[in-house]
C-alpha cells in the first residue's frame, strides 16, 4: 500500500470512528436497533455543506449538522417511545423521510464544495496536506472518546446504560427510560451527522446517497473492535470501536489495492460484505479456538451496561 493510500485509509478511518462511536451508543449501550444512520450521515453532509457554501464558519457549519442529526434520533425514539412504533421501523421511516429532506436541503442530488473552506483550511500547507487532515479528524475523534467517557462514568450516563440493559429493572429504580431514550438517540445520531459532516468536507462535496451502507460500516467497526479488543470497562470498548473503524478501512485499502485479488473500485460493496460477514464469524471461531479466554455469554448491551470506568 502506497503512503498516499494509507494516509487516506486514516482519514476514512477517524470519519467513520465518528459513525461507528454513534452506532455503539444506540446499539450496544442502549440495545436500539437504529437504521437511521443512513439518513443522518448524508443528512450532516448537507446540512455543513449548504452552510459553508451561505458562507458559514466551517465549524459553526459542523455543530449545524450534529444539531440536525440530533434531531433525526429525536424524532426516530420520539416515533417510539410516544408512537410505540417499533424501533426497527421507526428507524426506517426516519431514514427514508431523510432521503427526501437532504434533497430539500441540498436542492439538488449533489452539491459541490471545491474552493470553499473547510475546518481544516487553516492547517493545510504544500507541506504538510498529506498528514494535517489526519492528525486533525484523530484530535477531534479523541476528543469526542473522551467527552463519551466521561459522560459514561456520569450518573445520566450510567442511568442510561442501565436504560439500554434492563429497561423495566431501571424503571423500577425510578430511571426516566423514556426521555433517556430520547436524549441517547438524540447523541447517537448527532456523532454520525458530524461524521457526515466532516466526510463532505474531505471528500469536497456532498451527496444525496452518500448514506447508503453507513449503518453497515458502522456495525462492522464495532464488531471489528469488539473482536480485536474484548473488553468490559467502558474506555476500552469506546477505543475498540474506534480502532475497529481504522482497522476496517485499512483492510478495504488493501483489498482494494491487492492486485493479484483482482479487485477494482466498484468491489467495493463486495468487499464490505464479506468484511462484515468475517467479522460476524470471528467471535465463534475465536470461541471455539479458545474457549477458556471466551467472555461469558452475556448480551452486547449487559456486557457494556457491566463495564465501569
Amino acid at each position: 500500500m502506497s503512503l498516499f493510500s494509507f494516509m487516506g485509509a486514516l482519514e476514512m478511518g477517524f470519519i467513520f470512528a465518528l459513525v461507528a462511536l454513534g452506532v455503539l451508543f444506540s446499539f450496544r449501550i442502549l440495545d436500539f436497533p437504529d437504521l437511521t444512520a443512513d439518513g443522518s450521515f448524508p443528512l450532516g453532509g448537507a446540512t455543513a455543506a449548504v452552510l459553508i457554501v451561505a458562507g458559514w464558519n466551517p465549524w459553526l457549519a459542523c455543530l449545524a449538522a450534529a444539531a440536525a442529526g440530533a434531531a433525526a434520533g429525536l424524532l426516530t425514539a420520539w416515533l417510539y417511545v410516544r408512537l410505540g412504533i417499533m424501533q426497527l421501523l421507526a428507524s426506517i421511516l426516519t431514514m427514508i423521510a431523510l432521503y427526501s429532506v437532504n434533497l430539500r436541503i441540498m436542492g439538488a442530488p449533489n452539491l459541490s464544495l471545491l474552493g470553499e473552506p473547510s475546518v481544516f483550511s487553516p492547517f493545510l500547507t504544500d507541506d504538510n496536506a498529506m498528514w494535517a487532515r489526519p492528525l486533525a479528524l484523530g484530535l477531534v475523534v479523541l476528543a469526542v472518546k473522551l467527552g463519551l467517557d466521561g459522560f459514561f462514568a456520569s450518573q445520566t450516563g450510567l442511568a442510561l446504560r442501565a436504560t439500554g440493559a434492563n429497561p423495566r429493572m431501571a424503571r423500577a429504580q425510578g430511571v426516566p427510560t423514556g426521555r433517556l431514550t430520547l436524549g441517547g438517540m438524540a447523541l447517537s445520531n448527532a456523532l454520525i451527522a458530524l461524521g457526515g459532516a466532516l466526510y463532505v468536507q474531505v471528500q469536497g462535496g456532498a451527496d444525496v446517497s452518500m448514506g447508503v451502507g453507513t449503518i453497515v460500516i458502522g456495525l462492522a467497526a464495532v464488531i471489528i473492535g469488539e473482536t480485536l479488543l474484548p473488553a468490559r470497562l467502558i474506555w476500552v470498548v469506546t477505543l475498540a470501536t474506534a480502532l475497529g473503524a481504522l482497522a476496517y478501512r485499512l483492510f478495504i485499502a488493501l483489498a482494494l489495492e491487492a492486485d493479484f485479488i483482482g479487485l477494482q473500485a466498484q468491489d467495493l460493496n463486495l468487499v464490505t460484505a464479506t468484511l462484515v460477514a468475517v467479522a460476524l464469524v470471528l467471535p465463534k471461531i475465536k470461541a471455539r479456538l479458545w474457549p477458556r479466554r471466551a467472555a461469558p455469554a452475556s448480551s452486547p448491551a449487559t456486557r457494556a451496561t457491566q463495564a465501569k470506568g
